[in-house]
């Protein structure tokens, strides 16, 4: 019992609905290799319960509250190297796909993932080895040869952020809009600036307008 303790994989589950988090903590219990080592409902939750429990692999969803399922997959993988990420998700378009595998994600998953199909993922993610859902690859063939249109790298609260500040809003206002922090729309903007290769949130506002980049 105890070698069977040790060797498990200890996995920690992100997803802001309490129903996939009790699905997918169920599911653990079925495979005597793995083990659930926690949950939280947020990105930013998911950065605090990381330093506090270091799992072996975490289930990522995309689409979160506040800071977004990319974002945390990036800041946590900075401080913490060894930990395995597998991007668990709805969407399949090539921008969240290359986000999420730039950020530090091992593996992208879609969500009518089998339980014998995901179990075999997080294996192959704590040895090392990355897995793709066959219409995640699908969609990286189709668009390997297409030039990304600037901007396209943005994630989806970037561009809540940056259409926010093309109606001239500060930080702060933008903050009370989507109902978070200041120091997190700051860091949005950071990243905005970065991707579209621009020193100011005038440049970014002019680029924005001039390339047609928010609809």
């Amino acid at each position: 019992m105890t070698n069977l303790s040790l060797n498990r994989i200890r996995v920690m589950i992100v997803d802001d609905h309490t129903m996939v988090r009790r699905g997918l903590a169920t599911f653990l219990k079925i495979f005597p290799d793995l083990e659930l080592a926690g949950e939280a409902d947020s990105g930013e939750s998911a950065i605090q319960l990381c330093d506090e429990i270091v799992p072996d692999v975490v289930l990522m969803d995309l689409i979160l509250p506040e800071m977004d399922g990319v974002t945390a997959i990036r800041t946590i993988h900075l401080k913490h190297p060894t930990i395995k990420f597998l991007a668990l998700t709805s969407f399949k378009e090539a921008k969240l796909i290359k986000d999420s595998l730039d950020a530090g994600a091992i593996g992208y998953l879609i969500k009518t993932v089998t339980a014998d199909e995901l179990s075999q993922a997080i294996r192959s993610a704590h040895n090392g080895q990355a897995t793709l859902s066959q219409e995640v690859t699908q969609v990286l063939v189709r668009t390997a040869n297409h030039p990304s249109k600037q901007g396209s790298d943005l994630t989806e609260r970037e561009r809540q952020v940056l259409a926010l500040m093309i109606e001239g809003l500060n930080n702060t206002q933008i903050a009370g809009k989507l109902k978070v922090s200041p120091s997190t729309i700051k860091s949005h903007v950071s990243n905005i600036l970065s991707k579209l290769r621009v020193a100011s949130r005038t440049e970014a506002v002019t680029l924005a307008l001039r390339n047609n980049i928010i609809s």
